[in-house]
This record gives structure tokens, C-alpha cells and sequence, in this order.
């Protein structure tokens, strides 16, 4: 798939970034770039050179949410199946196996936020502003609510989303919404060397651990122990837990073999 509205580029040994790529409009969801950005990821997924993604913005926000200019003259219908696509790729983040780190400058509105939570993980300059403001125009964010309640709980969740007010990056940090907070200037950098950190991690033992992670959420408590005990018995087997063990052992650094 030819790309107009993001950016894919392999910025460090086995980390790709994504970058949405509308910075006139803030890089505020289209019909397109939401097409876009779901390809990217899937594809990046079954890259085996890929262990870690990073999605970013261009220009001077992360993203402002869904482009207005897309809303009219729809049915009901319709509305539904282009509200559907706007949030496949939040969806999506939770269903491929490789770590997705968002990171966050300017404004994250809306679905921008909604994309932040989604993230797997998440750093941000100390300028970020996010809010669920899809309610200061008559319509909501049900949809990016979701993942940002996860994050952060029902009720502080409630409040965002009735209120549509926008909240700093010291507020993101301490409800959960983001990891780490880094200076403007040094956001690509860090967020660079962050990713790197993961994408030297052996990619099964990664792979395995996000995917047993989301899988587990919905079960019950003692259940949840079963799928992850499981889960770890499945990575036990894996050569790349053996040559782990050994390199620890043998005072090395491991050669990893799975993908």
C-alpha cells in the first residue's frame, strides 16, 4: 500500500516508526489516514526485522482527533461503519504481538488521545495537552473512552469524558495515562533510546508477554494465573529461553533465535 497520509521509517536496529503525517490539520484522523495507519501496523507486524513501533506526529501536534469535515451527510449506518474504521487502529494495537509506544507532543484530543491509550506504552514532551473534547462540539468520544478508562479508572474516565477539558502532562502522568514525561527537545531522542531498550529483548519472550497480557485481562482472577502460567510454559520451551539461561550462565549476552 502506497502511503499519502503517515510515514514509515526504520529509525534504529529493529524499531520502525510511524509517523501521521497531516500536520496542517493537525494530524486529526482521515477516512484515509486511518487506513494507513492500520496497514503500517499489520505490516510491520509480520516484518520479522520489526520488534518495536513507535507512532509520533508531525509538526506540532500528536493528533487532534477525527477531521469535522468528514462528518456530514451520512446515515446512520454509514456513520457506524466510519466510526468503526477511525478506531480499527486503537483496536489493532492490542491484537499484534510486537510493543507499541506512542510518542506525544502538542495536543492528543479525542481519538489522538484514544490512540495514546491504546499505545502499549507512552512518552510525551512536557507540552502535551490530552482531553476527550469531542463534547465541547455536541458529540462524544465513547469510542476513545474505552481505552482510556483501562488506563486511568471508570470514574476519572467519566469526568474527561463529560467534561471535554484538556489536561497537562504532569495530570497524564500521575493518572497513568503516559510512562515518562521528557523535555520537548529531547522526546525523539529519548523516545528512541527507550524503544531500543525493548527491541534488544529476546522477540518471543516479548511477543508472548503483551499478547498474554491483553488475552488475561476479562478472566478471572484464579483464571488469569492459568493463562499466564501457561504462557510461560509455552516460553520455556522456546530456544530463546534456553539461550537466555545459558548466556546469564556463561556471563554473555545472549544471541536470540526466535522471531
Amino acid at each position: 500500500m502506497e502511503y499519502q497520509n503517515i510515514l514509515v521509517n526504520v529509525v534504529a536496529p529493529h524499531v520502525a516508526a510511524i509517523s501521521l503525517n497531516r500536520p496542517n490539520f493537525l494530524n486529526t484522523f482521515s477516512t484515509a489516514m486511518a487506513r494507513e495507519l492500520y496497514d503500517a501496523m499489520i505490516t510491520l507486524e509480520k516484518d520479522q526485522q520489526i520488534r518495536v513501533i513507535i507512532i509520533k506526529g508531525e509538526g506540532k501536534a500528536f493528533c487532534a482527533g477525527i477531521d469535522i469535515n468528514e462528518l456530514a451527510g451520512k446515515s446512520t449506518m454509514e456513520y457506524r461503519e466510519w466510526i468503526e474504521q477511525m478506531e480499527k487502529p486503537l483496536v489493532a494495537i492490542s491484537k499484534i504481538k510486537k510493543p507499541v509506544i506512542a510518542q506525544v507532543q502538542g495536543v492528543a484530543a479525542a481519538n489522538g488521545m484514544g490512540l495514546v491509550a491504546s499505545a502499549d506504552l507512552a512518552i510525551a514532551a512536557d507540552n502535551v495537552k490530552m482531553g476527550l473534547t469531542a463534547i465541547n462540539v455536541g458529540l462524544n468520544c465513547v469510542g476513545p473512552v474505552i481505552p482510556v478508562a483501562k488506563s486511568i479508572g471508570r470514574k476519572q474516565a467519566m469526568e474527561l469524558l463529560l467534561s471535554g477539558r484538556l489536561i497537562k502532562a504532569d495530570e497524564a502522568l500521575s493518572m497513568g495515562l503516559i510512562n515518562k514525561i521528557v523535555p520537548k527537545e529531547l522526546l525523539e531522542e529519548e523516545a528512541l533510546k527507550w524503544a531500543s531498550e525493548f527491541a534488544v529483548k529476546s522477540p518471543i519472550a516479548v511477543q508472548i508477554a503483551k499478547n498474554a497480557f491483553y488475552n488475561s485481562e476479562g478472566l478471572d482472577y484464579t483464571k488469569q494465573f492459568d493463562y499466564m502460567n501457561e504462557a510461560f510454559a509455552r516460553l520455556c520451551s522456546t530456544d530463546d529461553a534456553k539461550e537466555g539461561v545459558k548466556a546469564f550462565l556463561e556471563k554473555r549476552k545472549p544471541l536470540w533465535q526466535e522471531k
